[in-house]
């Protein structure tokens, strides 16, 4: 079944064409002019100084008004803070555009023990009350116990291919192009860069191409996943009255909020130098609700 795939800008249409022409795959145009996501990318800056308040920042501390409670765990803990997103900060494109046009974001996380259905908070806050937003110093003791260092983040527009937990390799392997070649056309597209901390709308690190039907079954029945593709689609199917259109639909809708590489630098190390995700449903995040997400953690 067809994952959720976003619908190209002209712009991005064209650059798609460019260069999958200058790579040589033409034998795939088709193929990853409909799979081929449009992302964002946020990449390290600098180190963070906290002169200015309210930037997109990884790692450290956040910037909150004081009428906001740290978010805590179901033991009543202190979650560990990973990042803020200024919107306004972020790509101006049809991308973007999906998130609210203004305010912040802001993911916390508890003991990243198992790695599904891990305990986390995302904080939406509207602009006006990021006036107030100064910087807050984490309680002493948090749910990972870790001190990340802070970076500022500059974010650019992407074009994501599917990586190599979705890829359909019939389709960009021929006599002439292996996984390799591939991946070359991934990085010229993706703009890869050693300093990428995370991505937004792309595909997740996985081996088995199967997180959206992880969180589609939590977020829609509250159920567990049994690594069964097939069975989560009838678990959603049932829940949703045996529309099994919709419940393909929900899949295809699930969408990858936030992945957050192991970074060194930030001191992320997400079991074996695995990626954090954050996902969400299509649904909420145009209605501006982020208080129904699902985290789970990718590791080799």
């Amino acid at each position: 079944m067809r994952r959720w795939q976003s619908v190209l800008s002209e712009n991005n249409e064209n650059k798609l064409k460019r260069v999958i022409h200058e790579q040589q795959f033409g034998h795939a145009l088709d193929y990853l002019m409909e799979t081929v996501r449009q992302g964002i990318r946020l990449s390290k800056s600098r180190v963070e100084d906290y002169k200015a308040a309210g930037c997109s920042r990884i790692g450290g501390d956040p910037d909150l008004p004081a009428d906001v409670e740290w978010p805590v765990d179901s033991k009543g803990t202190p979650m560990t803070f990973l990042a803020q997103l200024r919107l306004r900060e972020l790509i101006d494109d049809d991308e973007a555009s999906r998130l609210p046009a203004n305010g912040a974001l802001y993911f916390f996380i508890g003991i990243d023990e198992p790695a599904y259905d891990i305990e986390h908070k995302v904080l939406y806050l509207q602009e006006e009350q990021l006036q107030a937003a100064q910087r807050r110093h984490a309680p002493e003791v948090t749910a990972l116990e870790d001190a990340f260092t802070g970076y500022q983040v500059s974010a650019r527009s992407t074009l994501e291919p599917p990586n190599y937990g979705y890829v359909d390799y019939e389709q960009v392997e021929d006599d002439e192009h292996d996984y390799e070649h591939y991946e070359e056309l991934c990085f010229e597209l993706t703009g890869y860069s050693s300093i990428d901390l995370a991505t937004m709308f792309g595909y997740p690190g996985t081996q088995h191409g199967d997180c959206e039907y992880e969180a589609a079954l939590k977020l829609l029945t509250g159920e567990k996943y049994n690594y069964s593709e097939t069975e989560a689609l009838k678990q959603i199917t049932r829940h949703l009255n045996g529309d099994s259109d919709r419940a393909q639909q929900e899949i295809r809708d699930t969408l990858l909020l936030l992945a957050l590489d192991s970074d060194d630098d930030v001191g992320f190390c997400w079991w074996d130098a695995g990626e954090l995700q954050f996902f969400i449903r299509k649904e909420d995040l145009l209605a501006g609700n982020f208080d129904r997400t699902y985290c789970s953690l990718y590791s080799s």
